[in-house]
């Protein structure tokens, strides 16, 4: 039981610092001015993301199935454990911003001769290539990490961002724990972790992303200088590790919402 919840976070882990670092795509493709093939990686990387935080679910069912017949089993705490390894994913894809700013370039680059991202992936995934990531790799200076003042960036965007970051780490854990506390109701409880995480997903693609693309727009023709932009994508990801955080709050009520929810249309 002990390897699965450490299976789950691993994952929970790999989920949040890739998808956190879908902005260092972004931003690689407007250093090289390829928004465009930047977008479309940074697309795939977030579908994929997304789509694989469902699988907490099906790792986890077999955790709440012990824990209905086993009261000893500490269920609050693994799921709390859990929730640390998205703040943690998110923390080292903080401290990697810069080398994966780095390479995205050359993936960006490589991709347009190539033409394939499959192909792409088969030149890039392979042992000496990985090796050479260490020669540059780089932490986030003491300097950039002073530039990151909210000023000039709307307060309600890191709000939302946050909240709903929140929201949709927790999402399928709630489920989760619903179905655990109203086993009457578990399948009704655990299947709404899909609808959650899609409410999620809808509020970070009319509220945050239009945001972000307006402002990378500006700084493709001139208008916001870079920096402006470096500043944005940073206190994004703090954000988005604040929201992480917020998850450990949300967990517990989010859940008892979730049950109670399920106990009057059910």
């Amino acid at each position: 039981m002990i390897g699965s919840v450490w299976l789950v976070f691993a994952l929970t882990l790999i989920i949040h610092g890739v998808e956190t670092l879908s902005y260092a795509v972004r931003l690689a493709g407007i250093r090289t001015g390829k928004l465009a093939v930047a977008l479309s990686l940074t697309g795939i990387i977030v579908l994929i993301s997304r789509t694989s935080n469902m699988l907490q679910g099906t790792l986890f069912g077999n955790l709440i199935d012990k824990a209905k017949h086993d009261p000893d089993i500490a269920l609050g705490f693994q799921f709390h454990l859990i929730l640390i390894g998205a703040s943690v994913g998110t923390l080292v894809a903080l401290l990697v911003f810069p080398t994966m700013v780095f390479v995205a370039t050359r993936l960006i680059a490589r991709l347009e001769v190539v033409g394939s991202l499959p192909i792409l992936i088969r030149e890039s995934v392979t042992i000496d290539k990985l090796k050479s990531v260490k020669r540059v790799f780089r932490l986030p200076r003491l300097e950039m990490l002073s530039r990151l003042r909210v000023g000039g960036i709307p307060k309600r965007l890191l709000l939302m961002n946050t909240l709903v970051t929140g929201i949709y780490t927790v999402g399928v854990l709630s489920a989760l724990y619903a179905s655990y506390l109203v086993p009457e109701n578990a399948t009704s409880a655990a299947q709404s972790s899909g609808l959650i995480n899609g409410i999620a997903t809808i509020l970070l693609t009319i509220f945050i992303d239009p945001r972000v693309a307006l402002l990378s727009d500006k700084a493709m023709s001139g208008k916001v200088k870079q920096a402006e932009l470096h500043k944005m994508f940073g206190i994004l990801m703090l954000s988005r590790l604040a929201g992480t955080l917020l998850a450990q709050l949300l967990l517990l009520p989010g859940a008892k919402v979730i049950a109670f929810i399920c106990g009057l249309l059910f």
